[in-house]
């Protein structure tokens, strides 16, 4: 799967302003409303996921995830925040780049939901990617980082 597979350029957001962890979340969870989805019922999962362990993958990038009821394939929706916050991420870094993937609840062949996770993960391994994305001028090219 690749990541265009789960994120359209309506999705991508820069310069978010928030100042912690926990508007991060509720913001992105807002941001979900427009797709169908219910930003409450995407709110609590995705702070339940996190009571589970931080989703802060180090060098300043967060994949906050979580499985939602109801959604058929993975959901993707990107952000570089207008300053880095406290996420409590592995190497202690602020973070400034999070991408929020929703998956079906149940993982079922074809929904991709694990290959959306690896491919996630892999684009921001890439420290170029995540120097690009930094200094994206606009959603579209940001959107060709993250789909390249």
């Amino acid at each position: 799967m690749d990541i265009a597979d789960c994120l359209t350029l309506d999705r991508i957001v820069l310069d978010l302003r928030v100042r912690d962890k926990l508007q991060l979340l509720q913001e992105l969870a807002r941001r979900t409303a427009g797709s169908g989805l219910k930003p409450d019922m995407v709110a609590t999962a995705l702070q339940g996921r996190e009571e589970l362990g931080s989703t802060g993958l180090g060098r300043g990038f967060a994949l906050p995830h979580a499985r939602i009821e109801g959604l058929d394939r993975p959901f993707g929706l990107f952000a570089r925040l207008a300053r880095p916050i406290d996420y409590a991420a592995i190497d202690d870094r602020p973070v400034d780049l999070a991408f929020l993937l929703l998956m079906p609840a149940q993982d079922q062949p074809g929904n991709g939901s694990v290959a959306a996770l690896a491919a996630v993960a892999r684009r921001f391994r890439d420290a170029d990617a995540a120097d690009r994305l930094r200094s994206a001028a606009n959603a579209a090219e940001a959107f060709q980082v993250l789909a390249g």
